[in-house]
């Protein structure tokens, strides 16, 4: 039977909380009373993860479907690889790390019963440190004001998208993306949702601050222009005000006479317009670096192995 409802799991470093994941995802999945999948990517895990998920097919075939990346590509790409072999109607994301509880599923799919092709979470009560709040609050504000893309809590994995929504993004061929984002750009009827929000059943996060920082960069650069015109009209700015100034110390001169101690303003002036010029050239490298990336069009991951007990699925060397 075709499962009408796809769960993708990425798993990265998990073993130590994959068996809890197990005890709650399948019960809360069976009493949906509803056909369904669920496709964990092992994304190139150095511990016991990939043997735990076939381990994991062995006792559940049916509904089980396990991807074996043959290195690590990233938590995105991971899910990227889950929505190309999909089967559902409706496709719901999930972290391994049982911080999103699998019971909120069933209110993600209520949510998609009445008419919204996108349903994101936000989480009810966040369990993060300090840092990673007022990180993930400014994040969240900047990046709206810049792609005009609203999703109250972006880091919240927990989602639901109708097929329509995947379909649409398994023909981007982006190499860097931002998934939640890139669905909200072609949802018909978004909505969001409360859910709830735990401590990490084991380990520990796997994004680092730089991590999330350049998940940001990706985020903003990948969806708006809008930083670089932001930067062009800085820079006319700023051309406008260091001409005003120039001609300013040349009137000083001629009525006032030499500034005692001018070398010192003369250093501040031009170290912070030196300043304003790496972060433009960093800005505009963000941009190349990421067209670089594009037109290699190497393969976003690589597949090592999938078990599945679909005779009609292939296995695949890359995608």
């Amino acid at each position: 039977m075709k499962p009408i409802v796809s769960v993708v799991v990425p798993v990265y470093n998990e073993e130590d909380g994959l068996q809890a994941l197990f005890d709650r995802l399948y019960p809360a999945l069976d009493a949906l009373n509803t056909p369904y999948e669920i496709l964990f990517i092992n994304d190139g895990s150095r511990d016991r993860s990939a043997g735990l998920l076939s381990a994991q097919y062995e006792k559940r075939p049916d509904v089980t479907r396990v991807i074996l990346f043959n290195g690590n590509f990233g938590q995105h790409r991971a899910i990227l690889a889950g929505f190309e072999h999909s089967k559902g109607s409706r496709i719901v994301t999930l972290d391994a790390d049982l911080q999103n509880p699998p019971e909120d599923i069933a209110t993600l799919l209520a949510e998609m019963d009445k008419g919204h092709d996108y349903v994101g979470s936000i989480r009810r009560q966040r369990n993060d440190s300090w840092w990673r709040h007022v990180a993930s609050r400014s994040m969240n504000n900047l990046r709206e004001k810049l792609t005009k893309i609203k999703m109250t809590d972006q880091g919240c994995m927990l989602r639901a998208y109708s097929r329509r929504i995947i379909d649409t993004i398994n023909q981007c061929q982006e190499m860097h993306t931002f998934i939640p984002a890139l669905a909200y750009s072609f949802s018909q009827n978004p909505t969001e949702v409360v859910v709830g929000h735990e401590e990490r059943f084991a380990g520990e996060s796997k994004y680092s601050l730089y991590s999330l920082i350049r998940l940001n960069f990706d985020l903003m650069t990948g969806f708006s222009i809008l930083p670089l015109q932001l930067f062009s009209m800085l820079g006319i700015f700023v051309s406008l005000g260091s001409g005003a100034l120039f001609l300013l110390l040349v009137l000083r001169r001629i009525f006032m006479g030499p500034e005692v101690g001018g070398l010192f303003t003369l250093f501040a002036i031009v170290f912070f317009l030196i300043g304003i010029a790496l972060f433009g050239i960093g800005l505009l490298g963000e941009y190349i670096g990421r067209i670089y990336h594009e037109v290699r069009q190497r393969p976003r991951y690589l597949i090592a192995s999938i078990l599945q007990s679909d005779p009609d699925q292939h296995k695949k060397d890359g995608a």
